[in-house]
């Protein structure tokens, strides 16, 4: 299968990093809150506990990064991964709402037109593969864990298809539609007016304006 190019986006700063991908595989899981309960002498079964459900995790491999045919001088590929490993860490350009202490930046992962992943980066694990003479390295792979940053509850199993900005898809607002009714046409389900709200920077989501256009970021599926 031919690769094909992915970008993961700072959404915190606007920084970006753009790699190639090769499809074959990527892995989904999240845990379910649940917890073995407490061992009690003289009971052979204790029920299990719900302490509330995680995060969904998503993990890619094969994420190639490559300076070969650069000039010497600027082919250490590092440089091209190194803002990866920076976007682990805390910065003052994203505060937590509860304590307004800093954390790392929001990510946004990319792959075409229609299939993105709105995370925080959890892992990373670089494996050099080409060297120079001088033991520079030239190409790598990465392997790169997210954890989802929205609930899933907002995601619903379709993407947009509506029109065209920058990638992504456009909805004019118009008389008397609402936000959950844009919702449902453009992505199947009504609940996802938080995410269009949100991802839009909408103030007062109820108060649409005809003629107002609405950005469609895609949802994977």
């Amino acid at each position: 299968m031919a690769l094909a190019k992915a970008i993961i986006r700072n959404l915190t700063d606007g920084g970006e990093v753009t790699c190639q991908f090769r499809p074959t595989t990527y892995t989904y899981s999240k845990d379910g809150g649940w917890q073995a309960g407490t061992p009690a002498i003289g009971k052979s079964f204790t029920p299990p506990t719900y302490k509330g459900g995680g995060p969904m995790s998503f993990t890619l491999g094969d994420l190639i990064f490559d300076t070969y045919e650069r000039p010497p001088g600027a082919r250490d590929v590092r440089v091209l991964t190194n803002p990866l490993w920076k976007w682990m860490q805390v910065t003052k350009k994203k505060k937590e709402n509860g304590t307004n202490k800093s954390e790392p930046p929001d990510i946004e992962f990319r792959w075409g037109k229609q299939w993105s992943f709105k995370a925080v980066i959890s892992k990373i694990e670089q494996t050099f593969t080409l060297f120079d003479p001088d033991g520079t390295p030239v190409r790598c792979t990465v392997k790169i864990s997210f954890l989802k940053a929205i609930d899933d509850s907002v995601y619903p199993g379709t993407n947009p298809t509506s029109g065209g900005y920058s990638g992504y898809g456009v909805h004019t607002v118009l008389e008397g539609e609402t936000i959950d009714l844009i919702a449902f046409q453009e992505y199947g389900s009504s609940n996802a007016w938080r995410y269009l709200a949100t991802q839009n920077n909408l103030d007062d989501p109820t108060r649409l304006q005809p003629g107002q256009q609405l950005v469609l970021y895609p949802l994977e599926g």
